[in-house]
């Protein structure tokens, strides 16, 4: 799953992909996926195409949510969630600190 999730995040041009790996860290998922797109649109199109290329693979997303927005969408496939933000936004919440400074060894 984390494979078709790359891989369409690099088919969409997402840049500054990153992978946190949670397993046996916490019950959320095992893997956060981050990726940043230029703008509104092509956040949501990134994460419309993880969705697409998930479903391609038969598997189903539990949601997908921001897609309105556009500056934050989160597409939730389980085991892995993947967080697709405008620059700004992911330099303000800072994902990876966050979950580097919880679990030192996650990112």
């Amino acid at each position: 799953m984390l494979e078709i999730v790359v891989a369409a995040l690099d088919e969409g041009k997402g840049r500054d992909v990153k992978i946190i790996d949670l397993r046996g860290k916490t019950a959320i998922a095992d893997f956060f996926v981050i990726a940043s797109g230029t703008s509104d649109r092509h956040v949501r199109s990134l994460a419309g195409g993880v969705e697409a290329s998930a479903k391609a693979h038969a598997l189903h997303p539990f949601g997908l949510e921001g897609e309105d927005s556009g500056e934050w969408v989160v597409v939730d496939l389980g085991d892995v969630v993947v967080h697709v933000m405008k620059p700004p936004v992911r330099e303000f919440y800072q994902l990876e600190k966050l979950w580097a400074e919880t679990f030192p060894a996650a990112a």
